[in-house]
């Protein structure tokens, strides 16, 4: 008896395997939306409609009227039209993942999908939205041999690689009496960073004697000009002599020389934090130097773990030590 009642669960399990394997498979990117994989129901306003028309079978047998069966058949057919129909509204789309720009922890993740529509039928009222998520859905359509492309978002809580959630798809067009829905699992994923720390300290500036004399200190000892060099600071310029320059003889930048300066070299070392903070704090310092570096164009070095990177600037040089920050010790993953 044990057997016999537990024959009947192993075959829903298994049919509920394959129905899930079929709806979140990822074929290459892009996905053809085939009437295997569009699942419809009667709703609500179906359901009654349905009893509406067994009433008037029931009364028109009754009553042997022939109108009543005329009238009943009638709206019997447009019944299995709208079925019809509510399929062909969603089979047939072409899905493919889009972009999925990189995103600070606690941000919402914006996910670029993009639905084609290569057959003759235009596609109306088809809903979109993410599984679990409480975002709004989105209403889109598909012209024929058109396409569109739409944006959802999905909350983020931790740093590292995030995929989308399941997209659903689902439509009640034209009449609503039946609702056609689908899965589709896209083959995108975003990059999270760590969120920056509030209220971090100061950006840990050293001190280390200049080659060249020119530096945020000892600059009382003026010893001249010099052609200007990348990383100069601005207040260093020589601007009456800069005046004086005619740029069509071939005028240049011109910086004051300073003798027994320093320079201030900002290297943002990981290893050097306190060790009693918490690791995600920690990075989320660091995060935030990084961003404050760039934003008033401070050259910095970066050390963190394995990843060592050299005092630089611009949006590469920012892009690797957020990366590197986001995927810190998360298994199989490397900066």
């Amino acid at each position: 008896m044990a057997q016999a009642r537990g024959w009947p669960q192993r075959w829903l399990d298994r049919k509920r395997a394959t129905w899930r394997a079929r709806t979140t498979a990822r074929d290459g990117g892009s996905v053809l939306l085939s009437q295997r994989r569009v699942y419809i129901l009667p709703t609500r306003a179906g359901l009654g409609f349905c009893g509406l028309l067994l009433v008037l079978l029931v009364g028109s047998i009754n009553y042997n009227l022939g109108l009543g069966f005329g009238l009943t058949f009638v709206a019997g057919a447009c019944a299995i039209v709208d079925m019809v129909q509510t399929t062909r509204n969603l089979a047939g789309l072409v899905l493919s993942p889009g972009r999925a720009p990189d995103v600070f922890a606690g941000e919402d993740a914006p996910f670029e999908l993009r639905v084609e529509n290569s057959t003759r039928l235009a596609r109306y009222a088809v809903w979109i939205d993410f599984e679990h998520v409480p975002e709004p859905r989105q209403a889109i359509d598909v012209t024929a041999g058109g396409s569109t492309t739409l944006v959802l978002r999905a909350p983020t809580r931790t740093r590292g690689w995030m995929r989308p959630p399941r997209v659903r798809l689902s439509t009640r067009f034209p009449l609503g009496l039946f609702r056609a829905w689908s899965w589709w699992q896209p083959d995108s994923r975003a990059l999270v960073y760590p969120f920056p720390e509030q209220d971090a300290p100061p950006l840990p500036m050293l001190g280390r004697p200049s080659p060249d004399g020119a530096g945020s200190t000892g600059s009382d000892d003026f010893a001249g000009v010099r052609s200007y060099q990348p990383g100069d600071p601005l207040r260093h310029l020589a601007w009456r002599q800069i005046a004086r320059l005619d740029p069509e003889l071939g005028g240049q930048l011109v910086t004051k020389h300073f003798e027994g300066g320093t320079v201030d070299e900002l290297v943002l070392d990981f290893d050097a934090l306190p060790p009693r903070l918490d690791e995600e704090l920690r990075l989320a310092r660091m995060t935030r130097w990084v961003l404050e570096a760039e934003q008033r164009a401070l050259p910095y070095a970066f050390r963190l773990g394995r990843v060592r990177y050299d005092a630089a600037l611009g949006a590469a040089h920012q892009a690797a030590c957020l990366r590197a920050l986001a995927l810190y010790g998360v298994p199989g993953e490397a900066a």
